[in-house]
């Protein structure tokens, strides 16, 4: 499994309340990820008080990540958005613990 992880930073907090309230609206729209992004997870952390984003798209194998890496390089987060992206890394998942 592999992760995509987008960096953001320079946001309000309530930008990014807002953008995160519009992930989840088109999620429960499209009932699930938006076309083009064949994602098993999606996990959005947020540091208000710091004005910052860790938006995480993991992906079942290299392809899907190729193809969700490509489209979500088109898009941008709803409302005012969560900043200025400031780096997008590739991850591979090799530990996967429930507590």
């Amino acid at each position: 499994m592999y992760a995509r992880v987008a960096r953001f930073e320079g946001a309000t907090a309530q930008a990014l309340e807002a953008s995160a309230a519009g992930i989840r609206e088109q999620a429960a729209a499209e009932e699930g990820p938006p076309p083009g992004v064949p994602a098993k997870k999606f996990l959005l952390l947020h540091d208000t008080a710091g004005g910052k984003a860790l938006a995480i798209t993991l992906f079942e194998n290299d392809d899907d990540y190729r193809e969700g890496d490509a489209t979500l390089e088109t898009m941008s987060p709803p409302g005012e958005g969560m900043g200025q992206r400031v780096a997008v890394d590739k991850y591979e998942l090799v530990v996967d613990l429930d507590a």
